[in-house]
């Protein structure tokens, strides 16, 4: 298997709106971003799937020197052997991939978050930078591009921890900012019992209404110059809106006991849409 064909596989096996929005892409571009998603979902697997905290911190270092290793020409691992031709390409920072590392051990350093203050960190590191190399990849001519990826990566993040509020909890993680629940009355443990309240069906509607005004504010700094290049991304929140529809119409409580995902055919109907129509 070659290092593109194992990034490939990755990509595929995760059933992401990732996959689904980078198929139209053309074969260089596509093969980079496709290198990029799977070392964000190496990194990510290190933490969901290590139940050893200190081998997955030791795993998380060894990727930061893997990270070194790219940008000193001799990678090891497949992704950063399939990521080496990318940075000939693309202007991809080095700093940048430390940050998705640092985000998500975020995870292994806390479990709840003060604010949304203090939860925009964790967005930034494990979304709003990913955001940004992606736009390195599909092209800009505008700075304020990198805004709308910014902004965009926050409400994809935003959209996944709204879906994936039950199966977090089961691992004992809640994204909610802790003022947030305070102010809408419902305790930490109705998340963790699983409890569908009024109080959390409104917190939720609050949650989804945040999300929304980040892909608002997104789509309103794209320049339209940029706007072709940067289809993948507006195919991925066309997926993702349509997940938050979803939520909201099936009742935003119900995501403490169920994932909500469009099916493969939806998410590529959705994708050749909007790549066709916008």
């Amino acid at each position: 298997m070659t290092p593109d064909q194992y990034c490939e596989d990755k990509a595929a096996q995760s059933g992401s709106s990732f996959y689904y929005s980078f198929r139209f892409l053309p074969e260089e571009k596509r093969r980079a971003i496709t290198a990029l998603y799977a070392f964000c979902r190496e990194v990510d697997d290190v933490v969901d799937e290590t139940h050893d905290e200190g081998v997955a911190r030791t795993t998380l270092n060894w990727w930061r020197g893997e990270v070194d290793q790219l940008y000193a020409g001799s990678p090891q691992h497949p992704v950063t052997r399939a990521l080496l031709p990318v940075l000939k390409t693309f202007n991809l920072s080095r700093e940048h991939f430390l940050e998705i590392i640092d985000g998500m051990e975020m995870d292994l350093d806390q479990a709840r978050y003060a604010s949304f203050k203090d939860l925009q960190l964790y967005c930034y590191r494990v979304a709003s930078v990913v955001g940004l190399m992606a736009a390195e990849i599909f092209g800009y001519t505008d700075r304020k591009t990198l805004k709308y990826a910014h902004d965009l990566g926050i409400a994809f993040q935003l959209t996944n921890i709204i879906r994936d509020v039950g199966e977090d909890a089961r691992r004992g993680r809640l994204y909610l900012p802790v003022d947030e629940l305070q102010r809408f009355n419902v305790p930490a443990a109705d998340v963790f019992n699983f409890r569908q309240t009024a109080e959390f069906k409104s917190l939720m509607a609050f949650q989804i209404d945040r999300a929304e005004q980040y892909y608002r504010q997104a789509f309103e700094l794209l320049p339209k110059a940029d706007r072709k290049a940067q289809r993948p991304g507006l195919l991925m929140a066309a997926i993702y809106r349509a997940t938050l529809d979803e939520i909201r119409r099936d009742g935003a409580d119900k995501v403490l006991n169920q994932r909500l995902s469009l099916t493969p055919i939806r998410k590529l109907w959705l994708a050749w849409r909007t790549w066709w129509f916008g």
